[in-house]
């Protein structure tokens, strides 16, 4: 009897080191610059949201136009995230669509002399637009998916690495060979983006607002000796499917998400 249990204990060790060495793997690396999101998880719930739209417009003022380049591949991969998680996703022309006749009639809410967003017109547009989408597909919310840039620094540790929202990076190089000047300035700001997820339900309000670090928009530039922005930018997939990911936790859950749980 003895053996018999000596022996089951010799053959459940490497199995219960196995499963120890995977819990630690799995355990993510706490950051904090996590975005502090904001969520109405009671009026998700009594919501039921199955259906949504992504709007084409940005919440706020638009984005910079290199961002806004590869805003329509930041959206289909957004898309394909929501589907995956079970939520139908009505195509983005249909608000479009509308969204251009109700402009006629309002105006467009944002002034580019200004940079500001008369929110008036925005509100009389988006009431418009939600009653067609209820009545057309019986629409739940709206997800808006907001491209904005912020700046960072990359001057911790020796591989310079840059932490906001929720990501690591280091810093991408541009220019002739890929060494850095020992006298380059890691102290300067550089710009990085972000994806901002602001989701209103069909009474336009409010239910989840939050944001996931993509990548920097700029870059080291060894022949300039200076951060420069960078000339193919928001191309990596991993670091795009971490950004959303983190941007949409925990509206949809983050497997590794890396803030305090």
């Amino acid at each position: 009897m003895r053996n018999s249990v000596t022996t089951g204990l010799k053959a459940l060790l490497p199995l219960a080191f196995g499963l120890l060495l995977s819990a630690c793997a799995g355990t993510p690396t706490y950051n904090p610059t996590v975005f502090p999101y904001e969520i109405n998880a009671e009026k998700i719930a009594a919501d039921d949201i199955k259906t949504v739209i992504i709007p084409h417009v940005n919440l706020g003022p638009p984005s910079r136009n290199y961002l806004e380049e590869a805003a329509p591949r930041i959206d289909s991969e957004i898309s394909a995230y929501l589907k995956e998680h079970g939520y139908k996703v009505i195509p983005q022309r249909e608000f479009e669509q509308r969204w251009n006749t109700a402009v006629r009639a309002y105006g467009d809410p944002y002034d580019p002399t200004t940079g500001r967003t008369n929110m008036k017109s925005f509100s009389l547009i988006m009431q418009s637009v939600r009653d067609d989408l209820v009545k057309s597909f019986a629409l739940d919310a709206f997800v808006f998916t907001d491209l904005v840039e912020i700046e960072v620094t990359f001057n911790g540790g020796l591989k310079h690495v840059a932490k906001w929202d929720g990501v690591s990076r280091e810093p991408p190089v541009q220019g002739p060979g890929n060494s850095v000047s020992a006298d380059f300035d890691w102290g300067a700001m550089a710009a990085a983006a972000s994806l901002q997820i602001a989701i209103f339900d069909n009474s336009l309000e409010r239910v989840f607002f939050s944001r996931g670090g993509l990548d920097a928009t700029d870059a080291v530039d060894t022949r300039k000796e200076r951060f420069a922005r960078r000339r193919a930018m928001l191309e990596n997939k991993s670091h795009i499917e971490e950004g959303i990911q983190l941007a949409f936790h925990p509206f949809i859950t983050m497997e590794d998400w890396p803030g305090n749980p």
